[in-house]
């Protein structure tokens, strides 16, 4: 069987696995996006790094959801968590940058029917 560091966790320490098991929050998305990130990430992060991603777990799931589906990085207040926050959007699938702060998106109105 061919090894695979995205889904195999042999190669983690038991730090990196209970971080990994806190990516587990029960809504699918979270899921996807912090299992896909930890698994990237975990098997060369410093300690800094992690105490990071642990602090940021740390936050009530529709924080998360706000902050990595919702309001983007912006709407956090602090900004070592802001980096975090780009860095997990920015491995979501299909995702070639991180999201927009939302003051740089713009919405332009439905064009109007000739009656």
């Amino acid at each position: 069987m061919e090894h695979n560091p995205v889904t195999d966790t042999s190669t983690l320490d038991t730090e990196a696995r209970r971080l990994l098991w806190r990516c587990r929050r029960g809504m699918k998305e979270l899921d996807i996006l912090l299992e896909r990130f930890a698994r990237a990430e975990l098997p060369t992060a410093t300690s800094a790094q992690r105490t990071l991603l642990a602090r940021f777990l740390e936050l009530p799931d529709p924080v998360l959801a706000d902050y990595l589906l919702g309001q983007g990085p912006g709407a956090c207040p602090d900004p070592e968590q802001v980096e975090l926050i780009q860095r997990i959007i920015g491995l979501a699938p299909g995702r070639q940058t991180p999201m927009a702060e939302p003051s740089t998106l713009r919405h332009d109105p439905a064009p109007k029917r000739a009656p």
